[in-house]
């Protein structure tokens, strides 16, 4: 949620479910240092929202590694769970054989930490970007029903990295290689007569 963006991402230490289906039972956050992290929750596996997102991140899991950045589920299913699932076709309510880490949150305290956990005991569906310091950038937290927008993960990542490399605000709408809105008055006159008629 909002109030962990500015502040380093909280670690962590479980079990997840490899690309390659290994459990590897001492999966650490902080072995991505350097690289860039969307860190996503969703509430169960077997279900039926969850897996149309965790396919399009597979789907689009090419795009974010050209931008050095890794891709991390969590929920608090077990790892036995998580692998049962990728071993499960997805025409059968599976996911397949997705090719990113999915963690396993059995004990909660994950969910807890990152301010996604319902007193219902699932978490809603978060969606962290993690700079390469391990800082938390950019949040945002969807209620149960409502999927998110893995093309707006990705256009984050690439604000972030534009303004890494430019020092340059990113304004409403901006998309990499696009005309963005000038960050004045005039500027945003402009685009506004030009966008919205």
């Amino acid at each position: 949620m909002s109030f962990l963006v500015t502040r380093k991402a909280p670690d962590f230490s479980a079990t997840a479910v490899m690309p390659d289906n290994s459990m590897k039972p001492d999966f650490n956050l902080a072995d991505y240092r350097g690289k860039y992290v969307v860190l996503f929750f969703y509430p169960l596996d077997f279900t039926f929202v969850c897996p149309s997102e965790i396919l399009a991140f597979d789907k689009s899991l090419p795009e974010f590694k050209t931008k050095n950045c890794e891709i991390i589920g969590v929920s608090i299913d077990s790892q036995f769970s998580h692998w049962a699932w990728k071993n499960t076709p997805v025409v059968q309510g599976g996911i397949g054989n997705i090719q990113f880490p999915l963690v396993a949150d059995l004990d909660k305290n994950i969910s807890r930490q990152y301010g996604v956990l319902l007193e219902a005991g699932m978490a809603l569906r978060g969606t962290f970007l993690i700079d390469r310091d391990g800082i938390v950038r950019h949040a945002v937290v969807n209620d149960l029903p409502l999927g998110r927008n893995i093309g707006e993960a990705l256009r984050m990542v690439d604000a972030l990295q534009f303004h890494e490399k430019h020092g340059d605000v990113c304004p409403a709408n901006w998309e990499e290689g696009k005309e963005a809105m000038k960050p004045t008055a005039t500027g945003v006159a402009d685009y506004l007569s030009k966008h919205n008629g």
